[in-house]
């Protein structure tokens, strides 16, 4: 049956999102503890791990960026990403050998730089570009509602069952993936909107015409300057969940998978109206004003966490990731977007963007962990909170606006899987931004 031409599967896109977030979820956060706690690794070795994993994500970024933009298998990407996931976890829940560990890693590194392109491609194909902000911050708001689900249930089964216990939700969620992917028809997503190309649909009398040149990537000065800022900003913001995870694990043995679990709940649940925020209001407001609260809220956050050890004050200021974390996440597609616009390479830049913040990422785990060891917690996060202000200086006086007019007539009730008819409102058309 050929699918409805004004159908959002907003059902499909939410289940994605969602259980998506618990597969990730129940893998990666534990990880580091559980090698802390039942391995014996020490704070060094494990930021060694994670700058090895940001590494190997950091050769195929780009790569699976531009096969993203190029195939119309995305929908069979995301089922090939979580299937290596779900091996990898359970993998290392049964042998947590050195070798098995890094191989394991090296797998969810390359699985894990599929999803974001692969989303984001899927819903732009899907979706008139009109829509683009308010599903994106929907698809951000499931993502962090999937991120408290399995925080709660990596939490309640780790107090119950053990660490192990936790890997083995992952092949559980992989599953409900699968489904929600393989159940989106391939002729319901517009390949050539996908990729950041123009489109009919949405009002663009050039559509169709060739990608630009990869070139356009570094002739593109607001793009290289948003790069920049995001390597900072994640080279500050990457190691201090981590960090305070292993002071909480240390200093209560026993419960240090639920004590994760608080943190990461605490976080989640302020990023999900964070998320909502953005895709109601960023195209009203604009980018970069929301942009710089989240980047203010990062130094902010790195200094609190040295004024005390207690428990509850430290999963307190955790709240403080979810604002700051939760408007990148939602924005950063959109301004790609913005910037990539009739270029034919949104997903090749989000592939560069995310290899030189990954630089930024996987250097951080290595730096705070050689830190920790030399001279303490309090030290690491005051020098990760001095980056962030970096980030911050650089975002207030080199990053422009990249919002231009989305206003139209179309709203997502008129584009919706149960209304009828195959006509779509046309929309006006977005000039990109000047590269």
């Amino acid at each position: 049956m050929k699918p409805n031409p004004r159908a959002s599967y907003k059902v499909q896109l939410d289940a994605i999102n969602f259980a998506l977030a618990d597969v990730k979820g129940a893998f990666g956060p534990y990880v580091g503890i559980f090698l802390l706690t039942h391995e014996n690794w020490n704070q060094a070795a494990i930021g060694g791990l994670k700058t090895f994993n940001g590494l190997i994500a950091l050769a195929f970024n780009a790569p699976i960026g531009a096969y993203i933009d190029a195939t119309h298998f995305k929908r069979g990407a995301i089922v090939v990403g979580v299937s290596m996931l779900a091996i990898a976890a359970v993998i290392v829940a049964l042998a947590p050998t050195v070798s098995i560990v890094v191989a394991a890693s090296g797998a969810m590194a390359v699985a894990g730089d599929v999803f974001g392109p692969a989303i984001a491609a899927m819903t732009l194909g899907l979706l008139p570009r009109a829509l683009f902000a308010s599903r994106i911050g929907r698809n951000s708001a499931f993502d962090h509602v999937g991120n408290v689900t399995i925080a709660l249930l990596a939490g309640a089964v780790g107090w119950w069952l053990g660490q192990r216990a936790v890997f083995f939700l992952v092949p559980l969620f992989a599953t409900v993936v699968v489904a929600a992917a393989l159940s989106i028809p391939l002729e319901a997503i517009d390949h050539e909107r996908a990729r950041g190309g123009l489109s009919r649909v949405d009002g663009d009398c050039e559509s169709g015409r060739k990608p630009a040149s990869f070139r356009v990537l570094f002739g593109c000065r607001p793009l290289l300057i948003f790069a920049t800022c995001a390597a900072l900003f994640h080279f500050a913001n990457a190691p201090m969940l981590h960090l305070v995870g292993q002071k909480l694990a240390l200093a209560h043995p026993g419960i240090e998978t639920a004590l994760m679990s608080a943190c990461v709940i605490a976080a989640q649940t302020v990023m999900i109206p964070m998320a909502l925020l953005v895709g109601s209001r960023a195209d009203a407001w604009g980018r970069k004003p929301l942009f710089l609260v989240g980047f203010l809220i990062l130094p902010i956050r790195g200094v609190l966490y040295t004024c005390s050890d207690n428990t509850a004050w430290l999963v307190a200021v955790q709240l403080l990731d979810g604002i700051g974390n939760g408007l990148f996440g939602a924005l950063a597609p959109l301004v790609l977007a913005d910037l990539m616009r009739g270029t034919g390479r949104y997903n090749v830049a989000r592939g560069m963007v995310a290899t030189i913040q990954g630089i930024g990422a996987s250097v951080s785990n290595t730096v705070a962990g050689l830190i920790v060891v030399w001279s303490g917690y309090n030290l690491a996060f005051a020098v990760l909170a001095a980056v962030a202000l970096v980030a911050l200086i650089l975002l207030v006086t080199l990053m422009p606006e990249t919002a231009r007019d989305t206003e139209s007539s179309v709203s997502v009730h008129d584009f919706d899987q149960t209304s009828g008819g195959s006509n779509l409102t046309r929309l006006n058309p977005v000039p990109p931004v000047s590269v």
